[in-house]
């Protein structure tokens, strides 16, 4: 099997077992499986335990010995099979144990592999536990990815271990569109906090003057902007999270846990007061003059990027990269390609001059935190700013009024948008005119990239379960688009062939 050099860990206890197992439940994927070897009483039900338990996220999980029935399943966040081949009578038996589907299906432990070795596939996560004195040694074997994904998390433990959390309980929390991951960690004095797990992304293909998207779309890279961002929203007296260490290197953060409750009820549906107050703390954000330049760390100096029109037109050509293939099944013409993207300069110019302040880029209900027990703006926490720039304030609006994984009825988004303009108005020197035709094209530009960045999730990253915001996204780029400095954009739609639902 090609891989790396086998990473050899010494575990002193018991305890540091059960981490091992836990800590590996983090690293594995669907489709791949680990080969647990070791004598009797290595500590393999141990570590198979842990595992278990630690992605079930229940500590009381039954975990019964498969000794006898040979394999128990599990369905879990990823289902679990587990093997025991000790008993197993003859290697050809394993398909009737139903492993190949298994394998499929989820991730596989096996515990004697070598019974039937033959017939298990090659490519494995080979661990083999030893006795060593009163601890283990652990000797790690595994494909070059798999490796990878576990020197990660290894590395993110002992970042804990440095930071004075060696103990700690590490159960995975979510992940998202981008290579960013999520975890909570529970400390031995029972706290919960919240670790960002962000491998810094590998270079992608160049599409715009040799640089690759990020780069062109201004996303942050690494944990600098992060943390410059929520220093300057924590001084503001606004509740983001506090960042109580991070490796800045590695693309590690342990930050604060600002709460479990957010935006939606249990059926998804929007909570009307959380939203509206989301808009006062986003009203009170705009009334102050933002720096461009944060100082973060040690010196370092974070530049806000601007949403240049680049990085406007570059996010807008999604619908057209992306979209308009998968809906039609034949990708745009160069006459429709050059209409388009013209019709984008003539709307980015229609901005020239419109107000603009921090854009926070993705102000919806997943990054938004309902704080009942505190007051005033700081009952709405903010997290996931990282990829903030310089832009029109009527940008983040949009985002919240047409929450791109909340279907917001009309009644709450008029009132939404009165709440801003009113809360605006009381401030003085608002433009509403200039305000509202801004809105209408940052929410017809986010929706053009999101109608895009659905398909691209799924024919790209395989990540299909966000193709069912595209109806919603339709919807809201139709509702953008009845405005009138919108009539070419929509006009081209009709013809390209792109349905929109009434607005």
């Amino acid at each position: 099997m090609s891989g790396e050099a086998a990473l050899t860990l010494t575990l002193a206890d018991e305890a540091e077992t059960i981490r091992l197992g836990e800590d590996l439940a983090l690293a594995l994927k669907k489709g791949e499986w680990i080969a647990l070897s070791g004598d009797l009483g290595a500590g393999k039900s141990t570590f198979a335990r842990a595992f278990l338990r630690a992605l079930a996220d229940d500590d009381e999980l039954e975990v019964p010995s498969p000794t006898f029935t040979l394999v128990q399943s599990y369905e879990l966040r990823i289902p679990v099979s587990h093997f025991d081949l000790y008993r197993l009578g003859d290697s050809s038996e394993l398909d009737e144990l139903g492993f190949d589907e298994a394998l499929a299906n989820g991730i596989c432990l096996v515990e004697w592999p070598e019974v039937a070795d033959e017939l298990l596939p090659q490519s494995r996560i080979q661990i083999r536990l030893e006795q060593n004195g009163l601890g283990r040694t652990a000797t790690v074997t595994a494909p070059e990815a798999q490796m990878h994904r576990i020197r990660r998390v290894l590395a993110i433990r002992e970042f804990l271990h440095k930071h004075g959390y060696a103990g700690a309980r590490r159960r995975f929390l979510t992940g998202d569109a981008s290579t960013r991951a999520y975890e909570t960690v529970i400390t031995t004095s029972g706290e919960t906090l919240i670790l960002m797990d962000w491998p810094r992304p590998a270079e992608g293909p160049p599409v715009l003057d040799g640089k690759p998207y990020p780069k062109v779309a201004h996303l942050a890279e690494d944990p600098y902007p992060f943390v410059a961002i929520d220093e300057y929203l924590r001084e503001l007296g606004l509740a983001a999270p506090e960042v109580l260490h991070v490796d800045y290197d590695q693309g590690i953060l342990l930050i604060e846990n600002l709460g479990e409750e957010g935006a939606v009820d249990d059926d998804g549906n929007p909570i009307e007061e959380r939203y509206r107050e989301s808009i006062v703390c986003l009203a009170f954000l705009h009334s102050h003059e933002m720096r461009q330049d944060l100082t973060v760390g040690d010196g370092h100096i974070h530049h806000i990027p601007d949403f240049d029109p680049t990085a406007m037109k570059m996010e807008a050509r999604l619908l057209i990269d992306w979209h308009l293939p998968w809906k039609r099944g034949t990708p745009a013409t160069d006459e429709e390609r050059q209409e388009y993207l013209a019709i984008w300069d003539n709307l980015i110019r229609e901005l020239d001059g419109v107000e603009k302040n921090l854009l926070l880029r993705d102000f919806h209900s997943p990054n938004i935190i309902w704080r009942p027990h505190e007051s005033g703006v700081r009952r709405v926490g903010l997290i996931d700013f990282q990829d903030s720039m310089i832009g029109p304030t009527a940008y983040d609006l949009a985002s919240l009024v047409q929450d791109a994984r909340v279907d917001i009825p009309k009644a709450l988004a008029d009132q939404l948008m009165l709440d801003y303009v009113t809360l605006r108005r009381a401030l003085g020197a608002f433009d509403e005119p200039t305000f509202l035709k801004a809105w209408a094209i940052m929410a017809a530009q986010r929706n053009c990239k999101l109608a895009g960045l659905w398909v691209r999730l799924l024919q790209r990253d395989g990540k299909p379960g966000y193709l069912k915001h595209m109806p919603r996204t339709l919807r809201y780029l139709a509702t953008a688009l009845s405005h009138e400095v919108l009539a070419p954009l929509r006009d081209w739609c009709r013809r390209a062939g792109i349905e929109l639902p009434e607005s």
